[in-house]
């Protein structure tokens, strides 16, 4: 499976689900941006290449590859959003689906993430709430200031 044909054409697809949050400045030489967003600093490796970022206020599409051990589908009833950081460059979390389209879904969790499954289908729609965690690392796609 194909997730991306490039980092722009995946960055314009979801530009819609982009994050608003702080860049902050960037270790030269790092390929990790940090980005505080939802209440949580993550760690995003650039997808955007090297000095495309700059500090301070952005917009970013945050992409995950899920763990299929740990994700699934909650059943119907009353769920709330969360978002706990994993090591360096990982999420856990719930939140509703806001999109979904072969293996790709959009899931608001404190923020909206591009959550994709690799290999393992999973039958969620929009409107249905999921538990996840995510794979390291975490991507990162500029789209542009708030």
């Amino acid at each position: 499976m194909t997730l991306e044909t490039s980092e722009r054409e995946f960055g314009a697809r979801f530009a819609a689900y982009a994050a608003s949050g702080m860049l902050y400045p960037q270790r030269e030489g790092s390929p990790l941006l940090e980005f505080a967003v939802g209440g949580r600093v993550l760690y995003l490796f650039d997808r955007s290449g090297p000095y495309a970022a700059r500090p301070g206020p952005a917009r970013l599409v945050v992409h995950g590859v899920l763990d299929p051990h740990h994700t699934q589908v909650l059943p119907a009833g009353t769920h709330s959003e969360s978002l706990q950081v994993l090591g360096v460059s990982a999420v856990e979390g719930q939140g509703e689906v806001l999109w979904a389209q072969r293996g790709v879904l959009v899931v608001q969790a404190r923020l909206p993430l591009v959550l994709a499954m690799l290999n393992t289908p999973i039958s969620a729609q929009p409107g249905d709430w999921l538990s996840f965690r995510t794979l390291p690392p975490l991507h990162g796609f500029l789209v542009g200031p708030p």
